[in-house]
């Protein structure tokens, strides 16, 4: 089953590409660690959010990365499938 979940988001073609299953763990399991929402894990950051970042630009850095998938799985409407994979590694 988490083989299926990782297939469904890396075949939706991203401005930002999904490296595997490493970065779909790290969206479920990673806290934002600065900003209004410092403490949130990624996956739940709100839309607004990281349409904000979209729109100023997203961190040099890994931590940028990861929201730029964010944005694009939550702007593609397919984030039930990080939900789902976070329940399966719990």
């Amino acid at each position: 089953m988490p083989n299926l979940l990782i297939n469904s988001v890396l075949e939706v073609g991203f401005d930002y590409h999904i490296q595997g299953k490493k970065d779909l763990q790290d969206l479920v399991t990673v806290r934002m660690p600065f900003g209004k929402y410092k403490g949130w894990v990624l996956c739940d950051l709100p839309e607004p959010y990281l349409v904000w970042f979209k729109q100023k630009g997203f961190p040099k850095s890994r931590i940028g990365t990861l929201l730029a998938i964010m944005y694009e799985i939550k702007s593609e409407g397919i984030e039930e499938i990080l939900y789902e994979y976070k329940k399966l590694i719990r």
